[in-house]
């Protein structure tokens, strides 16, 4: 019982919570970022039917990643077009149609990387191509998990 509660002691002392990207076929870490509860990170892709931009926004909790808003600028199929419980719509400067109010934990999250346009991930001030750091058409798996730090 000691060795459990010094190895979870220590694994809380020395790790930090982070974002885990990974292969959804091999299980290979692709990136790993920094997280804390509450920060947010989005991804955006152009929709395979009504060909405009989607943008899905998560939030890091203590117990997984959760689904805050969408961000779109048609209606069509694949998209949303009723507000359920608890649902809010308001509209953006662009024109963007924004439904917030989900609060639904997504496990696991995943995407299948555009092989005709690209998904874009933003993060911690970043934005980056996730056909370029995994390529096309890679399924990819979000995780909230703890990484050790490194001296």
């Amino acid at each position: 019982m000691v060795t459990i509660t010094a190895s979870v002691f220590l694994l809380f002392t020395l790790s930090v919570p982070c974002l885990i990207l990974r292969n959804g076929d091999s299980g290979e870490v692709i990136r790993v970022f920094p997280v804390q509860e509450g920060d947010e990170f989005s991804v955006t892709f152009v929709h395979s039917v009504n060909k405009s931009p989607v943008t899905d926004v998560y939030q890091i909790r203590r117990d997984g990643i959760y689904v805050v808003r969408t961000i779109y600028y048609a209606f069509g199929a694949g998209v949303q077009c009723a507000l359920e419980e608890g649902q809010n719509l308001e509209y953006g400067e662009d024109g963007a149609m924004i439904v917030s109010g989900f609060n639904r934990r997504l496990d696991p999250l995943s995407y299948i990387v555009g092989t005709v346009s690209d998904h874009t991930l933003q993060i911690g001030g970043e934005e980056m191509s996730l056909r370029e750091i995994c390529g096309r058409n890679t399924t990819v798996h979000f995780a909230r998990g703890r990484r050790l730090l490194l001296f």
